[in-house]
């Protein structure tokens, strides 16, 4: 494993009308030592057709449809860089992404994780995040707890991260990247870095949050910390609060859209937390 390698893993799931921004974003960093490795989760486009073009500099993965928790699980497995970065094919980066992070690292030798700003582009148009989305450095768990404040696109972590918190939970359709978020910052730091060299676009409608309640999978992941991250007193008293709240809300609205027994379900969590 190389001490100054970069192993950047990109899954993507047709998205080839936006890939080769990712792609050309990684390739034209200013940072000479990455490893890129793409992962098609079984795209039914013209995905293969492109990455043909870009054979010689990149690692292509293509497995069945198996969602993006497998897909970047599989690219990290077979990464060989001391360090981890994480791309989604619909965003891109700064030529100074990489660099930026790696110094970072150099400067903090016992930090394991940090990520970057963001520039939001919400179809096409760029748009600032709501306070609530400002991003915490440092201890950041307790805010966590209501919404992911972690992108995929703007970490890099050392590659042991995932020998010590795991992998993403591929059972995780949505809210895989709240899930790990969780796991890593209950015992360790995130560090912000306050430069935007990450470039997160949205709006469009392939977004897996479109399609999938990220309530009931954030609830799913709350109940897992509880019984297997060796929480605090104090931490877990945190996240039974979040979970009541979220259970409460999700189960009134199953009741409303008439979901009864799946409502009844998640409010009897709600009063027994």
């Amino acid at each position: 494993m190389s001490d100054s390698l970069v192993s950047v893993i990109l899954p993507t799931y047709n998205r080839a009308w936006t890939l080769a921004d990712a792609i050309d974003s990684v390739l034209g960093q200013d940072y000479p030592y990455i490893e890129l490795i793409v992962i098609d989760d079984g795209s039914t486009d013209n995905t293969q057709e492109l990455l043909e073009s870009y054979k010689k500099e990149v690692t292509i993965i293509k497995q069945e449809n198996s969602g993006v928790s497998a897909a970047r699980n599989a690219g990290i497995k077979k990464s060989k860089g001391r360090f981890i970065a994480l791309l989604d094919s619909d965003d891109a980066w700064d030529k100074r992404k990489i660099s930026c992070q790696i110094d970072f690292f150099k400067q903090n030798t016992e930090a394991l994780i940090c990520q970057t700003e963001e520039i939001w582009i919400r179809n096409g148009k760029r748009v600032n995040p709501k306070i609530k989305h400002k991003k915490p450095s440092g201890m950041i768990f307790d805010p966590s707890l209501h919404l992911c404040l972690v992108s995929p696109s703007a970490v890099m972590m050392r590659k042991e991260l995932f020998d010590i918190k795991g992998y993403f939970n591929e059972d995780f359709t949505v809210c895989e990247d709240y899930d790990l978020w969780l796991r890593v910052s209950s015992t360790l730091p995130v560090s912000l870095i306050d430069k935007p060299y990450t470039i997160k676009r949205g709006g469009h409608e392939d977004q897996l949050s479109n399609y999938h309640s990220q309530d009931k999978f954030r609830i799913r992941s709350l109940m897992n910390l509880i019984d297997n991250a060796g929480l605090t007193p104090d931490q877990v008293q945190k996240v039974k609060k979040v979970l009541k709240n979220k259970c409460t809300i999700y189960g009134n609205g199953c009741i409303k859209r008439g979901k009864i027994k799946e409502g009844e379900y998640y409010l009897s969590i709600s009063q027994s937390v």
